[in-house]
């Protein structure tokens, strides 16, 4: 709000006496003597009115109940005495301007509005009708900066919302997302983002800025980010207020890039149609604005459910400028970048410290070209899941094991031949399934029943019970190593 004590005398005609208040402390309420009880908010200041000589009897009282002035070293001036009277830290305004009231409001220190050109109920009519006012005012210019506010999101999306708050509050922004990652800022530098990083999440640093909120983008249950604003303005209420609606409407903008139903789907045959392969991926790719000869495939994921790691990957590929060639399902999120922009997707996951402990990781295939996709997508899937048993945030295939490599130089005859192997375990879809994955998780562990039992989340004898199964269906002993290798190739091959 932009009324004071200062503009409060000049409606009235007062004068101010600054004692513990000075003049342009801002007001937020009146209430008569009778009625007062405690002072609102600290920050600003209370008007009380009423009958001067009810005024100096309570502060007689309220003197008399402290220190006796017989006390030895009493001046009499007890001005900077806190006796824990709620009453010292009101304005008292009235139409009286007496040496006896001055006096009294000396001794005790209190701010005051003395001799104004109305008194009684007038008086106090006029200082509600003047704060009603404020306050409407403080509204009206709410309103108005979101319509404005409004206006720029159209235009420039998220970090125009932040560059226009930043000018309206006079002051810093700063935007993060849900795991304290910078989306966006505008005025703020280095030390301002690292404070408001440490207001988000709670951190025990030294806050430099006075003015500093934290507002949530989102609700508690699907927090979206969080807005970290700072003023110079002395009009927190109404920074406040702003700063609330914009993380209102910044909400909105975040959530406005989710995909709805129809657009997974079509992302999901996009990528269906890519690993299929062939010119039809290749023209496909083409009329999508991408031209380069070759891609590279990669896997997103993560052992938590509380990142989002569609909305993170969008982000990042704003950010690098690439095509939004990607899918995600019940697994990871898995799609494909221009070869150049591999390496920065890769440095984009590095930086990335989630909140919480959480971690992503990112597998990376080899560059395949438009036509033959479905390799490095195989790949990139076998490097993210060698990232997340190994506690890697970024793992490529060509690091992987010699394993690995020689399954990549297979094709044709040799590789299906592979794959072949596992085609006994699928299910009544075409997938692998329970047993597939049984298989994996059994082979990982070395052959260890208690350990595999645990991951998977069975009993010993379940265990037992599908390896019996498997080898039936398959012809392969898991007690001959020649057998096991060929399970485990035959796994990697199939992508498993």
């Amino acid at each position: 709000m932009a009324l004071d004590l200062q503009a409060i005398s000049r409606a009235i005609d007062g004068t101010c006496v600054p004692r513990r208040l000075g003049e342009r402390t801002p007001v937020d309420g009146v209430s008569p003597l009778e009625a007062f009880v405690v002072v609102g908010n600290p920050e600003y200041a209370t008007l009380v009115t009423g009958d001067e000589e009810e005024l100096m009897r309570r502060l007689a009282a309220a003197r008399a109940g402290g220190s006796s002035p017989d006390d030895a070293g009493d001046t009499g001036d007890d001005r900077n005495e806190d006796d824990g009277d709620p009453l010292l830290g009101a304005v008292f305004v009235s139409d009286a301007d007496t040496p006896a009231l001055r006096a009294a409001l000396e001794r005790r220190g209190m701010t005051a509005i003395l001799g104004a050109r109305l008194g009684g109920a007038a008086l106090h009519a006029t200082l509600s009708a003047l704060i009603a006012d404020d306050r409407a005012a403080a509204d009206r210019l709410v309103t108005a900066g979101i319509n404005v506010l409004t206006q720029v999101a159209r235009r420039g999306g998220v970090t125009a919302v932040i560059a226009e708050l930043a000018h309206r509050l006079d002051g810093w922004a700063v935007l993060l997302d849900a795991q304290g990652q910078l989306i966006g800022s505008a005025g703020a530098g280095r030390l301002h983002v690292s404070d408001a990083v440490a207001v988000a999440l709670g951190r025990p640093v030294r806050v430099r800025h006075v003015g500093l909120q934290l507002h949530h983008v989102g609700s508690d249950s699907d927090l979206a980010g969080y807005l970290v604003v700072a003023t110079r303005s002395r009009s927190r209420t109404h920074s406040r207020d702003l700063a609330a609606q914009s993380a209102a409407l910044l909400d909105l903008l975040l959530r406005t890039h989710d995909p709805s139903l129809t657009e997974h789907l079509g992302r999901e045959a996009l990528i269906a149609t890519l690993d299929a392969g062939g010119p039809p991926a290749r023209d496909l790719l083409r009329r999508w604005e991408v031209h380069e000869p070759s891609l590279t495939a990669f896997a997103l994921g993560a052992k938590t459910r509380t990142v989002d790691l569609e909305r993170l990957l969008r982000r990042w590929l704003d950010e690098l400028g690439a095509e939004h060639i990607f899918a995600s399902g019940s697994g990871p999120v898995r799609g494909f970048v221009r070869n150049e922009l591999a390496e920065e997707l890769a440095e984009l996951a590095e930086a990335l410290r989630p909140m919480g402990g959480a971690r992503v990781h990112l597998g990376l295939g080899a560059p395949a070209p438009a036509e033959t996709l479905a390799q490095s997508a195989v790949q990139a899937r076998q490097a993210l899941d060698t990232a997340l048993e190994d506690g890697e945030t970024v793992h490529r295939y060509t690091r992987l094991p010699t394993v690995d490599l020689v399954l990549s130089s297979l094709t044709g005859t040799p590789s299906d031949a592979l794959t072949s192997l596992l085609d006994p375990l699928r299910d009544a879809s075409g997938a692998h399934g329970e047993l597939g994955r049984t298989l994996r998780v059994f082979l990982s562990e070395h052959g260890g029943h208690r350990s595999s039992a645990r991951r998977l989340g069975i009993h010993r004898q379940t265990l037992a019970s599908r390896i019996r199964r498997i080898e039936g269906l398959t012809g392969l002993s898991m007690d001959r190593a020649d057998d096991r290798t060929a399970a485990w190739l035959a796994l990697r091959a199939a992508g498993l």
